[in-house]
């Protein structure tokens, strides 16, 4: 049984963004890791490790404190640094642009497209220059990138691929796991994602060197895990070849992964119902555009947006404020990267982006969690209807 949640922020709202889905099978989980005697770096994350590996095909995976970490781990694993340039899509979280930063290089923005919002391959060529090193598609609101198109790119240009599949756990495309086709694949377990460690993150790989490497980095550029030093009878006795962080995931949050991993396929079934409900009843209202069909891969169904043409005096931000006044909370997703201080400091783009700016205007993300009922996907449908009409 999992328990209905509030918006802590705003006592009216009457149906929220999201609600984690947690059951009490989690929440053993996580009281059973907290009478453990080793609460880090144990058998709970080897374990969930494991079965995030299994799941996604993947030969390695390395469990981290969350997804931006394991996309400033994986950047750093693969030698990117200073007079770098890293392709990454202009309509995306910060956190990709700022990972790239975090490691010296410079992050290109590239155009998205305009119905499933992923990385435009297009623009990627635009913006490929000398300085290249990597490409960092994201697999947008859980539809999957054209990867086989990517992938066609980086290798003719000798580039590597960071996938971010921050919102695509459970995406797979031509039967790969998202996250399998290019170097690393990172992933979010943030409260919002389809499963959560309230924070963690987790980097898949089928290099033995790229893991280790990673292995080693999120945990201070120690040489030897905890098992291994203490093992020995001298705990003390490792060495640090290269500095690292403190990026690892404790054994609270992984028991809570994999208590969550195993109902992964049942919730994202959940939400493909929720958005095709919403696709069934959207579609006819004018000046409402909804996604695409994902027929072609199977999606994690992470976000569901609309676009709201401008007409009859009605926009996405007057859609916003009414759904809200009556207690229906909506967001958008994103504000683009090239929008922000720091990347328009620290960024760039050698290509229009002209899709990102008219997505940003027009788009309108809907409370999408497994538990919604029938009955509230209904209110909000009816007060759209309304609002446009």
């Amino acid at each position: 049984m999992t328990t209905r949640k509030i918006d802590v922020f705003n006592s009216r709202i009457k149906i929220p963004f999201f609600a984690p889905d947690i059951t009490n099978e989690d929440k053993d989980a996580v009281a059973k890791a907290l009478n453990s005697s080793l609460l880090t770096d144990g058998p709970k994350l080897r374990e969930f490790e494991s079965a995030f590996a299994r799941m996604t095909g993947a030969k390695f995976a390395i469990g981290v404190s969350n997804a931006t970490s394991a996309l400033h781990l994986s950047l750093r694993a693969l030698n990117i640094g200073k007079g770098d340039e890293v392709i990454v899509p202009d309509m995306t979280f910060v956190a990709t642009a700022s990972s790239v930063l975090l490691t010296g290089a410079t992050p290109i923005f590239a155009d998205v497209e305009l119905d499933d919002i992923n990385i435009s391959v297009d623009s990627i060529k635009k913006n490929l220059t000398s300085k290249t090193k990597a490409i960092l598609p994201v697999h947008f609101a859980g539809r999957a990138c054209k990867m086989k198109e990517i992938m066609k790119i980086a290798r003719s240009k000798n580039l590597m691929v960071i996938e971010d599949c921050a919102h695509a756990i459970g995406t797979r495309i031509y039967n790969k796991h998202v996250g399998t086709f290019g170097d690393v694949g990172c992933f979010s377990f943030y409260p919002t994602k389809n499963i959560t460690t309230i924070e963690g993150g987790m980097v898949i790989t089928n290099s033995k060197k790229i893991a280790q490497r990673i292995e080693v980095l999120r945990n201070h550029g120690i040489t030897r895990s905890l098992k291994q030093r203490f093992s020995t009878g001298r705990p003390w006795d490792y060495d640090v070849k290269e500095p690292g962080y403190n990026y690892r995931l404790d054994e609270i949050r992984s028991s809570l992964g994999l208590s969550q991993l195993k109902r992964l396929s049942q919730l994202n079934q959940k939400r493909k119902k929720i958005c095709e409900y919403y696709n069934s009843k959207l579609i006819f209202i004018d000046g409402i555009i909804t996604p695409p069909s994902s027929a072609k891969h199977e999606n994690s169904y992470h976000l569901y947006m609309i676009r709201v043409k401008k007409r009859n005096g009605i926009s996405r931000d007057i859609l916003f404020r009414k759904l809200l006044s009556i207690g229906i909370r909506t967001t958008v997703h994103y504000k683009p990267l090239h929008k922000f201080s720091a990347f328009k400091k620290h960024g760039k783009t050698y290509h229009e982006l002209t899709n990102c700016n008219r997505i940003f205007d027009e788009t309108l993300s809907l409370p999408l969690y497994p538990e919604i009922t029938k009955e509230q996907q209904d209110y909000i449908i009816k007060y759209i209807k309304r609002i446009c009409s």
